[in-house]
């Protein structure tokens, strides 16, 4: 943990870095688009997941939503992962080191895998299932659990704003310093 400490204290200190981070406007229009790209994407993906689970659209084949949401859930991930990346690269210490940036990067990493798994295990079957206003019991649980990790996604990336176990807190607790790896000194960890 340490060497990515210490690179990620390396790339912090780079003049795209600090550039991007001290900017007058970069930073917040960044941002901006993040949160404009995660309210589009998070807008189908709920619109698809409600369908899913049978609480919306039930007169609407399950096919017709997605194709009719899927380029704009595309085109809202891409550019919020693009925006997402360079929001990090502006602070890349302060968020490799704060313990709900990590909390959000394992709830990506969770509904990757729901969304793999829904892709190669339910979705195949969608003929058998399209157009029921209540698809079946797997097939809402997938939508179901894809809403609450996206609701959880969320709050972790706005909890991540807040400095309640930033390194330069110290004292912290040794779990604490443990998760984000800090260190009780904080000059060796580069803050």
């Amino acid at each position: 943990m340490q060497s990515l400490v210490s690179f990620f204290s390396w790339l912090g200190d780079t003049p795209w870095s600090s550039g991007l981070h001290e900017s007058q406007y970069a930073y917040s229009i960044i941002e901006s688009v993040h949160v404009w790209t995660l309210a589009l994407f998070l807008g189908t993906v709920a619109m698809f997941d409600l369908r899913l689970t049978g609480l919306a659209l039930r007169n609407v084949p399950v096919s017709e939503v997605v194709n009719r949401l899927l380029p704009w859930t595309i085109v809202g991930f891409i550019i919020m992962v693009i925006t997402g990346s360079m929001l990090f690269f502006a602070i890349p210490l302060r968020s490799f080191q704060n313990i709900f940036f990590r909390f959000k990067m394992l709830l990506l990493i969770a509904a990757a895998l729901n969304i793999w798994l829904f892709h190669s295990r339910v979705y195949p079957n969608l003929a058998a299932w399209d157009a029921e206003p209540r698809p079946p019991k797997r097939v809402r649980l997938a939508g179901a659990i894809s809403l609450g990790l996206w609701c959880c996604i969320v709050i972790s990336g706005r909890m991540i704003a807040y400095n309640w176990f930033d390194c330069d807190r110290q004292p912290q607790s040794a779990l604490i310093n443990f998760l984000t790896s800090c260190t009780a000194n904080a000059d060796i960890a580069g803050n």
